[in-house]
């Protein structure tokens, strides 16, 4: 066992050549695969090593998927080997109805795809007996017969062939008959009984006689069948057929019933020796089921359908026998004439699993055959495809055919073909069928993501809080798997590359762009951004989109005034008027810039406080300051003209500038005016003055401290006479002082201290100057834990005489605004009760004003201020130390019940409220209130 198709084994310096080789040349050396078994084979016999007949290694079989294909697969291929196997039964009888059998398989490998016939050659063996129709044969032959006479006996049918075969008869042995076997004309053999002496009916009227039959199989085998002659009176004539051989063609589609032919015989004796009878003889059960025959008239009819494709021709012996059991015989065929009764069938035997969207033209994809069983051009079949595909058929032999590509292939726009293969014959009328195959594209990375707008543009308001989503960008990859999927990530910006990652970030997988830090509108207005989205492929692929970020602008900076400018020591400047101006007249202009944009930096300029109403007017988007009226007898020649500039933000923000006007003709007639402020004083002197009253201060303080604990002790006794002693000299008036006569802007100061005697915890109180001592039951009210200022730097005397008159009463409506309040100027620390301030610094401060008011209440040529913007600090911490660093709390210290304030010696030389400068800009974001 094994091919017929043998190859010799090149050296072994070419084997690998070889091996390459061999699958490409392998069917032009050997067209077909030959191999040879016996029928009967057990299951899972091998046939032959199909891989290295093929010139495959063990590992090609599975690796190229060796599989075998056929009509009816009696075989398969073990994976391991490449062995073939028997897989089912095999009885050359019953598979093969010709003699020769030959099975036709199909070897299919992959990789490339690729087909080699073979043919499995199945032998006979001695499985079959050889056996009589009948079991039983009767015979009639009349004593007239003379010796030599012949009679036909029904041969005995053997399936196997060749030597395993019918081959011989053999006769039991007697004294009448004697046995002679004859060739048929379509080469088969059938026995004859032949009378060897004469027949004597009355002597002996029934011979039993023993037919055997042999074949020449190993061992042989045989079959018997039982013969009965009767002994009848002569009949010395045989039937006669009108012609030895009938010959008819009949069309497969006739209907049952159809008439065939008519076999006729006659016989010269007469009366019943002349009635004949017909007997098909030696027929096969095909044609017997097929066919009838009417035994008194000769008639062949069909009885049942006719298949061409099954048998396509019969051919019968017919049997003529009168009643002395003479006989004769003649033979029928019958040619059946084909028609285009079976419709093509298509056998895919490869499939392709994986086709690449990539793949070239010409690329085989699918085999498959067709097969008609009709003959001639019923049986020629045509292949073709659906339309509008790209695919086309490759003829191959033995109606083979190879599915190839003819296009591209694009599996995001056709992810499967549902493919139609059309097989039409040539027959008249044509019949035709048709099969789906669904071949599924794979995916190959050739698709770059696509954004989905060609650049964005986001608008992000300044301020905003970290982390905040601004924008997300969104890419589409019509790829399948990490083909498709998408990362996002910032490969370019105008930024600075160390800043970028301060400023924005992109989540990589949604597309989703944060903010990393408070953008600001007015160092950063817009910057450009390059994403990219990149899939996952290999080689991958990426595409890139621009991102704009406009940060958009909030009302967040305050005006700020660049004229007028504050002097040196931060005073503010004046301008000259003449005194003769007209209304209308330009005096000055206030110019301010607000570094934000659009509405939030327009501005608009107001007057906020005029010394003299209704004598200046502010151009409301010009700032240009104008005399609204002519300079009257009664306008003083000093003007102080506080001016706010406002933008146009939600809620707007504001500063304000201060304007010094002196109505004069020449700047020296202006010198006097201005000359009239007193000469700074020696800073050394005034902290030397300041440390004084301190240690004064903190004297009186312990002096307090020691009544009040004596106080405590003496209430806890039981004396009501010690408590009353202690409550009435505890409270002591001061007696009227009058000051002395100060200059313009300075402030004399009175005051009165009270101690309750007759409270555990004594309050200390500073108040203003009073008529009388408040009720003990009162002071008990309050905190005894807290110190109150109620009134501090009441003034007593009027700014244009240096007569003590009498000292004015206290406003009834004072209230610290938020911008009035002690500490740092314009702070926001405070609540809106004007408490005491609450950190170290700004009461600190506090008390240093209280001391130079002091101090000023005692000298009245020094001022508060001890020098040009130190407040009389330099002395005590240093030269360095000046009202740049140390805010400015004298313009938010309100004295009650008059309009002054605590200011510098500009301000208490002219008498007027000094300029809030530039405003706060950002640090308190509060409009100086009027």
């Amino acid at each position: 066992m094994g091919g017929s198709c043998t190859q010799t084994r090149p050296a072994d310096r070419r084997q690998v050549l070889f091996l390459f080789l061999l699958p490409l040349f392998y069917p032009a050396l050997c067209e077909q695969i030959r191999y040879s078994i016996p029928e009967e084979l057990a299951k899972g016999s091998v046939v032959g090593n199909l891989a290295r007949d093929l010139g495959l290694s063990v590992l090609d079989v599975s690796a190229r998927k060796l599989r075998v294909s056929a009509e009816k697969l009696l075989f398969n291929v073990d994976a391991e080997s490449g062995d073939l196997l028997v897989k089912d039964r095999i009885d050359r009888e019953q598979i093969c109805k010709e003699r020769r059998c030959e099975l036709q398989l199909e070897a299919v490998v992959e990789n490339p795809l690729n087909i080699f016939h073979i043919i499995v050659v199945v032998e006979d063996i001695n499985d079959h007996a050889p056996q009589f129709h009948k079991d039983e044969i009767f015979l009639e032959i009349s004593e007239s017969v003379s010796p030599g006479t012949g009679t036909i006996l029904e041969p005995a049918n053997d399936p196997d062939i060749s030597m395993n075969s019918l081959s011989k008869y053999q006769l039991s042995p007697n004294e009448y008959f004697s046995l002679v076997v004859k060739d048929n004309p379509d080469g088969g053999r059938y026995p004859e009984l032949v009378l060897k002496k004469a027949l004597d009916r009355e002597t002996q009227s029934v011979h039993h006689l023993v037919l055997t039959a042999l074949d020449s199989g190993d061992p042989p085998q045989s079959g018997t069948a039982q013969i009965q002659v009767l002994v009848v009176d002569a009949n010395d004539n045989p039937p006669v057929f009108s012609q030895d051989v009938y010959k008819v063609s009949l069309r497969e589609d006739v209907p049952p019933g159809t008439f065939v032919l008519r076999v006729s015989a006659t016989d010269q004796d007469e009366g019943v020796n002349a009635e004949i009878t017909y007997s098909f003889l030696g027929v096969a059960d095909t044609a017997r089921h097929v066919f009838s025959l009417d035994s008194a008239t000769g008639n062949i009819i069909t009885h049942q359908p006719l298949d061409y494709e099954n048998v396509g021709r019969y051919a019968m012996v017919v049997e003529a026998k009168d009643r002395g059991s003479l006989s004769t015989r003649c033979k029928v065929i019958i040619e059946v004439l084909d028609e285009n009764d079976n419709s093509p069938e298509i056998i895919i035997t490869s499939l392709s699993d994986q086709i690449l969207e990539d793949s070239p033209p010409g690329m085989v994809v699918a085999l498959f055959k067709t097969r008609d069983q009709d003959s001639k051009e019923n049986g020629d079949v045509t292949c073709n495809l659906s339309r509008d595909i790209p695919f086309k058929i490759h003829s191959s032999s033995n109606n083979y055919y190879k599915l190839v590509t003819d296009g591209a292939l694009d599996r995001e726009r056709t992810p499967q073909y549902n493919v139609t293969i059309t097989a039409i014959d040539r027959g008249k009328p044509p019949l035709s069928s048709s099969t789906t195959i669904t071949l599924r594209i794979t995916d190959v990375n050739d698709n770059a993501p696509v954004f989905h707008q060609v650049s964005y543009v986001v608008h992000v308001a300044e301020n905003n809080p970290p982390g905040a989503s601004i924008a997300q960008v969104s890419a589409r990859d019509p790829d399948l798997g990490p083909n498709g999927h998408v990362s996002y990530s910032i490969v370019a910006s105008d930024l600075e590359p160390r800043a970028l990652s301060s400023y924005v970030s992109v989540n990589p997988q949604s597309g989703v762009v944060f903010a990393q830090r408070a953008f600001d509108h007015e160092q950063l207005r817009a910057f450009e951004l390059t994403v990219q989205a990149r899939d996952h492929g290999s080689p991958a692929l990426s595409a890139n989109v621009s991102l704009r970020v406009l940060v958009g602008d909030r009302n967040d900076n305050a005006p700020r005034v660049l004229y007028p400018a504050l002097g040196p020591d931060g005073s503010a400047l004046f301008d000259t008027v003449p005194r003769a101006a007209q209304p209308g007249y330009l005096v000055t202009k206030v110019v301010a810039v607000d570094a934000d944009s659009g509405h939030n930096a327009w501005l608009s300029y107001h007057v906020l406080q005029a010394s003299e109403p209704g004598l200046f007017s502010v151009g409301l988007r010009t700032g240009e300051v104008r005399t609204a009226r002519a300079l009257g007898d009664r306008d003083a020649a000093r003007q102080r003209l506080l001016v706010a500039v406002r933008d146009g933000g939600q809620p707007p923000l504001s500063a304000t500038a201060t304007l010094l006007l002196v109505f004069a003709d020449s700047l020296q007639e202006a010198l006097p005016d201005l000359s009239d402020r007193p000469a700074p004083s020696d800073p050394q002197a005034e902290l030397q003055f300041y440390l004084v009253v301190a240690l004064a201060l903190i004297s009186v303080l312990f002096l307090l401290a020691v009544i009040l604990a004596i106080a405590v002790r003496l209430r806890s006794s039981s004396s009501p006479s010690a408590r009353s002693f202690f409550g009435s000299i505890l409270c002591s008036k001061s007696g009227p002082e009058i000051p002395h006569n100060y200059s313009e802007g300075t402030l004399p100061y009175a005051y009165n201290l009270c101690v309750p005697g007759n409270q555990t915890n004594p309050e200390l109180n500073f108040l203003t100057s009073v008529e009388h001592c408040p009720a003990t039951q009162d002071i008990l009210n309050k905190d005894s834990s807290s110190v109150l200022l109620d009134s501090i730097l009441t003034p007593s005397v009027e700014a244009d005489k240096n007569t003590f008159k009498q000292q004015a009463p206290p406003n009834t409506d004072w209230r610290f605004s938020q911008a009035q309040r002690p500490g740092t100027s314009g702070s926001q620390n405070g609540d809106e009760t004007g408490t005491w301030p609450n950190n170290q610094f700004d009461t600190e401060m506090l008390q240093a004003m209280i001391l130079a008011s002091a101090s000023e209440a005692a000298d009245g040529s020094s001022t508060l201020g001890g020098g040009a913007g130190t407040m009389g600090l330099s002395a005590r911490y240093g030269p360095q130390f000046t009202l740049q660093h140390v805010p400015d709390y004298r313009q938010n210290v309100y004295i009650p019940g008059s309009n002054a304030t605590l200011t510098n010696a500009a301000g208490k030389r002219d008498g007027k409220t000094p300029a809030g400068g530039n405003g706060n800009k950002k640090k308190s974001g509060k409009k100086e209130k009027k």
